[in-house]
């Protein structure tokens, strides 16, 4: 019998408190209690984006909330720089590019975070400002790396393009301020570090985004944020909502609030610090160099001779902790652990104990005791 770890970067464990808050009976989504309910949940989510304008609500994955993102702010034929370093930057390129716009992407190398130099050169290049947008992913779950967002919110200068902001894994969980960056379209979804489960959306954009939004001609009917704003004024929302999800998300917001929004980043820092020391110490390699090091997902190279995905495998049927393997060219090359949400210290020293007796089970030359130890004193310290 095995007790399950979900240690993936998402969707990500759900706190017992948030589940029973999903088995409330339902109600009238037009009515006075769910109005109320869902005003208390907007002005908190206003908290955790650190913004003063409106946080719309949607019924999606992260996904569509990239996909609203770009609907609600571009034309067909708009000029978008796409800051890419894995998977989910390429998503949200070819999201835009799939609705007419004009697509350049400014890819690096995974494992290594966009450079703002680069980005403040090819913004200050733009002499026309034929670039309407610029697209970044704050945190790349498939290579376990975070962008210097603030230092990328500096590049674009005074330039007119909108910075639009995946923040689908980093919100909650690593620093991001919405308004005093100047970001002007910030998404998230609510199973990452929301602590929700999966099927919920959110969008907050500045004024600059919303004088975009008047003149976007991208079709949109779902993803409307004017008609989202229009009914989020009243407490509603333009059509059916995820009731039971809000339900627990409005118990999740006060978790966060309980923790604070400030402690909830230094918590994941310190678990990323010590499940990383934890890997040095068995000798492994991480594909992001510290100082990119994500805050809520960690990518690791296998040992040689042991691939990642027996790693995988032995780590699930033998001591119930499911980990993430590594995505595209990095299949079965890397294996990823999240600590993203609803994780404390317990649950890294367990990952890593298991990992170290998988490892040798495997025929990897590991020294049983030493990740754990090693992971101890980070938060010995810590």
């Amino acid at each position: 019998m095995n007790k399950a770890y979900l240690m993936v970067p998402g969707p990500t464990a759900v706190p017992e408190r948030v589940l029973q808050a999903t088995h409330r009976p339902l109600v009238n989504h037009r009515g006075a209690l769910y109005e109320e309910m869902f005003s208390r949940i907007t002005a908190g989510l206003k908290t955790v984006f650190r913004t003063r304008q409106d946080v719309l609500v949607f019924p999606a994955a992260g996904t569509g909330m990239l996909e609203a993102a770009v609907v609600n702010t571009l034309s067909p034929g708009d000029k978008v720089l796409a800051v890419s370093i894995g998977v989910f930057g390429d998503r949200f390129a070819e999201i835009a590019a799939r609705f007419g716009a004009d697509v350049e992407v400014m890819a690096f190398p995974w494992g290594r975070a966009a450079e703002p130099e680069r980005v403040a050169e090819r913004v200050a290049a733009d002499k026309d400002h034929r670039i309407k947008a610029i697209l970044v992913t704050h945190n790349e779950t498939s290579t376990g790396v975070v962008n210097d967002l603030a230092a990328l919110a500096k590049a674009r200068g005074d330039h007119p393009a909108l910075l639009i902001v995946d923040a689908v894994s980093s919100l909650g969980a690593a620093d991001l301020a919405t308004d005093d960056w100047r970001l002007d379209v910030v998404v998230t979804g609510s199973q990452k570090a929301l602590m929700t489960p999966p099927g919920l959306g959110f969008m907050a954009m500045s004024e600059r985004a919303w004088t975009a939004n008047a003149q976007s001609t991208m079709p949109k009917f779902y993803w409307d944020a004017q008609a989202a704003k229009k009914a989020a004024a009243k407490g509603q929302n333009p059509y059916t909502p995820a009731v039971s999800l809000l339900f627990g998300l409005e118990e999740a917001l006060k978790m966060l609030a309980e923790e604070g929004l400030d402690n909830s980043i230094i918590r994941h820092k310190r678990l990323a610090e010590a499940l990383r020391a934890g890997f040095k110490a068995l000798g492994l390699k991480l594909l992001a160099e510290d100082a990119a090091a994500s805050p809520g997902v960690t990518a690791v190279f296998p040992p040689d001779g042991v691939e990642a995905k027996k790693i995988q495998k032995v780590m699930r049927e033998r001591f119930g902790i499911t980990l993430a393997g590594g995505q595209k060219q990095l299949e079965n090359k890397i294996f990823r652990v999240g600590h993203l949400g609803y994780v404390v210290e317990t649950d890294i020293l367990v990952t890593l104990a298991a990992l170290e007796i998988t490892l040798s089970l495997l025929g990897a030359n590991v020294e049983l005791g030493s990740a754990v130890k090693a992971a101890g004193q980070v938060i010995a310290e810590g």
